[in-house]
């Protein structure tokens, strides 16, 4: 059956296999052109990996960019096999990775660090899928550590950015401006309300981070901050050999063992965040389908899990890359919602949405003038992209918190973190947990900080003020 074919109520076509849900391009979805054009320009994100890469790893252009090339091939697995979402990085765990990968020289012990790391979240995530005991396992995290891990990504990502040496140092009026006008676009209600009312601004509003990389292209130069784009026409060279002979365990040889167990706090860190990140694409993808009962949308966390832990396993090996394979690209996935809300004539599926704008983002990695165009201010780019999740961050990580004794207890793990790493923060968050709470550690305590963890809370609160406001009279 061809996407044409699909009736009213049913999920697009696709081929049946075992737990994925294969769907071709021009077949089982129709292309949307809008999506991919959107995506051409946007690849500019992505390529904002490269400064991490360079400064972490020492690598040169090319040979990041074949990570950045490779990591976008397997996006490209999401919406193929049945995913509906547009993935990314698991962008909080950022920090977290580089602090983590920073406790070795640099050199081949540091690749051999990230190698491990990435291959050890990689296998954890397949197994967690394919036994589907994902969510069991987040569920025995207290809910004290687990807004700890959160705040703590939050925090490294802010101080990243603002720390001696930072890139905040490096272009600090094109990051002033820029992120003031995203915190404006994407976070402010007066913004939400012009939207509504102006098909213009709906429409900027809807490019998530790409108008402020747009703008930082334009005032980066203009402070002095970084040299106007030297446009060059023609196909980006990638360097696979270089990747392969000198940062990948080809080359290298395989990481030592010790390496994969000092490395499981970190881990284990990281993927709370990317747990988080699964519930909000499940999340968004509820609130898509209501909005569209023409397609039925079948998000399934496991399936997600195979995909996201095989991308990253595989690499691992082919390409370590500090940014991880992540499930969700939340800004796009937004985006990508909001349009297909508009209805079948906008975007006929999900599917066409999500896959074509990741069509784009590949296509435009090859194209040596939109490189070159955003590669001055690729600092800039990471810059915001870290100070816009580091917002994100640390607002979800409050809200995992249950009590003020939890916000307390996530506070100091959350500076811990920061300044000593996974394995310290854990260890006080448990020891903080044990001391506090003692036969309730995985149970905790809810108090009256935040309403929506209390059944009934908010009723019972209204009740109160309503009696108070009839005594007053």
């Amino acid at each position: 059956m061809k996407w044409k074919d699909r009736k009213f109520g049913e999920e697009s076509p696709y081929i049946p296999a075992g737990p994925f849900k294969i769907r071709l391009p021009f077949i089982h979805y129709r292309f949307e052109w809008p999506d991919y054009i959107q995506g051409l320009l946007m690849c500019a994100v992505d390529l904002s990996a490269i400064p991490l890469l360079i400064e972490l790893l020492g690598m040169p252009f090319e040979v990041a960019l074949a990570i950045v090339v490779l990591n976008g091939a397997f996006y490209l697995l999401h919406h193929l096999l049945g995913d509906p979402a547009v993935p990314g990085w698991i962008t909080p765990a950022i920090p977290l990775i580089m602090l983590y990968c920073m406790q070795f020289p640099e050199g081949p012990e540091r690749v051999h660090a990230l190698i491990a790391f990435q291959m050890t979240l990689g296998i954890l995530s397949l197994f967690l899928g394919a036994t589907g005991l994902a969510s069991k396992v987040v569920q025995l995290v207290p809910s004290a550590i687990k807004s700890g891990v959160i705040l703590g990504a939050g925090f490294a990502a802010v101080i990243s950015v603002f720390e001696v040496g930072g890139r905040f140092e490096t272009f600090p009026w094109t990051i002033s401006i820029a992120i003031g006008i995203g915190f404006y676009l994407l976070f402010s209600k007066h913004f939400s309300k012009l939207r509504n009312k102006n098909l213009f601004w709906n429409t900027i509003g809807k490019l998530g981070v790409f108008p402020i990389i747009v703008l930082a292209i334009i005032l980066a130069p203009l402070f002095g901050e970084a040299s106007w784009p030297k446009i060059e026409w023609g196909i980006s060279s990638p360097d696979f050999v270089g990747l392969w002979t000198n940062y990948t365990l080809f080359g290298l040889g395989f990481p030592p063992l010790m390496l994969f167990l000092t490395g499981l706090p970190t881990v284990l860190a990281t993927y709370i965040v990317l747990f988080g990140d699964v519930l909000q694409t499940n999340a968004l993808v509820k609130e898509g389908a209501k909005a569209r009962p023409d397609e039925k949308l079948d998000y399934n966390p496991s399936r997600a899990h195979l995909i996201f832990g095989t991308r990253n396993s595989v690499m691992s090996i082919i390409g370590p890359d500090v940014t991880m394979a992540g499930p969700l690209w939340s800004a796009m996935q937004v985006v990508v919602v909001e349009r297909f809300k508009e209805g079948r004539k906008a975007m006929d599926s999900f599917f066409g949405g999500a896959g074509s704008f990741r069509w784009g983002t590949n296509t435009g990695l090859f194209l040596l003038p939109i490189v070159t165009l955003v590669e001055p201010i690729l600092g800039v780019a990471l810059a915001l992209t870290l100070l816009i999740q580091g917002y994100v961050s640390v607002k979800v990580g409050i809200l995992e918190a249950k009590s003020q004794r939890d916000l307390g207890i996530a506070g100091i793990m959350g500076a811990v973190l920061c300044v000593k790493g996974a394995a310290w923060a854990f260890a006080i968050g448990i020891g903080l947990c044990l001391l506090i709470y003692g036969k309730d550690f995985f149970k905790g305590e809810t108090d009256r900080t935040f309403t929506k963890d209390v059944d009934g809370l908010q009723d019972k609160l209204e009740l109160e003020a309503d009696i108070r406001e009839k005594k007053a009279i």
